[in-house]
């Protein structure tokens, strides 16, 4: 009979402390203290390469971290990962479903690999269906469903075990705009029914949107943690935004306002948009308000805002996402 697992009394649903994972050379982990808490969702953001996925398959067990310890919800997880893989849920970059069957098909299978009787698998995949939106397309072939409602089937298989966390690796990765906003309210509902979720994303949009806590990591260390709110402030600056009537006054308008800002303008092109990160805010919007007024160029919009997670992203790390 195996032991019971060690559990962790905090309100951490995943504590890291000096984790490693090396592949020869490569240190995709290299001694990262990560803390996910209790009842929020926890975005993870790094560019490629910065160990997030990694991360994630070592909290899903799916690899043993070398070294450093690892609890899951208050287990061990590199002592007891059976017990971790009871209490898990897991939906990554692709859609992990089975095309010839129907959506209530695959959940009802995944929910009896749970260890469900056929009653209460079939009750599950009925609740599921009903939590991700599919319950009119429950009897459909998945083969007939779109790229999203796929991804949505496949976020509410790793549901019918009910777990206490579920892990997301880049769930939206690859999905249109619409269907990005629709797994987006299918994730808010979980989280409302006390669902912890641990997100990885290359969207800082979806993690402004989703995410109470934000972890940024980077060659395998995190480098700083908060709220989107607290890492914005962090970031010490403002941004004075401009859009143009007219592209071809884009780079003029940069020039302009250059010497306004503490690093160089930055030119949306599609948006006819000019971003100047500033100090002092009000008053640097107030300059640029008379610069352009003076140059007589046509403007639809000119303000002041606080930084995007993008932007802050950048000023970290020196990297976009």
């Amino acid at each position: 009979m195996s032991s019971s697992p060690t559990t962790n009394s905090s309100a951490s649903a995943i504590e890291a402390i000096g984790l490693t994972k090396h592949y020869g050379d490569v240190h995709a982990l290299d001694g990262l203290d990560l803390v996910a808490p209790s009842g929020k969702v926890t975005a993870v953001l790094g560019p490629n390469g910065a160990g997030k996925t990694t991360f994630v398959r070592a909290v899903a067990t799916l690899l043993g971290p070398d070294s450093g310890s690892l609890t899951v919800v208050g287990i061990n997880a590199i002592r007891h990962p059976d017990q971790v893989r009871r209490v898990i849920g897991l939906a990554g970059q692709n859609a992990a479903v089975e095309p010839a069957l129907t959506g209530r098909e695959n959940l009802v299978m995944v929910a009896r690999l749970f260890g469900h009787n056929r009653t209460d698998a079939a009750a599950a995949a009925t609740a599921v269906l009903a939590e991700i939106a599919l319950t009119d397309d429950g009897d459909r072939p998945v083969k007939e469903y779109s790229g999203g409602m796929r991804r949505r089937l496949d976020l509410g298989a790793s549901l019918v075990g009910s777990p206490r966390m579920l892990l997301l690796d880049e769930p939206t990765t690859g999905l249109d705009p619409r269907t990005r906003l629709e797994l987006w309210d299918s994730i808010r509902a979980l989280v409302a029914g006390g669902t912890d979720v641990l997100l990885t994303t290359q969207y800082l949009e979806e993690a402004d949107q989703l995410a109470d806590h934000v972890v940024i990591i980077d060659h395998g260390r995190s480098i700083a943690t908060g709220t989107p709110t607290e890492l914005k402030a962090r970031a010490g600056l403002d941004m004075v935004e401009i859009r143009v009537t007219h592209g071809s006054d884009l780079a003029s308008v940069a020039a302009m306002l250059a010497p306004l800002g503490t690093d160089p303008p930055r030119l949306d092109e599609p948006g006819r948009r000019v971003s100047v990160p500033v100090s002092e805010g009000t008053s640097r919007l107030s300059d640029a308000v008379r610069l352009l007024s003076e140059s007589g160029i046509e403007l639809d919009d000119i303000g002041l805002r606080r930084p995007t997670l993008d932007e802050v992203f950048l000023a970290i790390t020196g990297v976009s996402v």
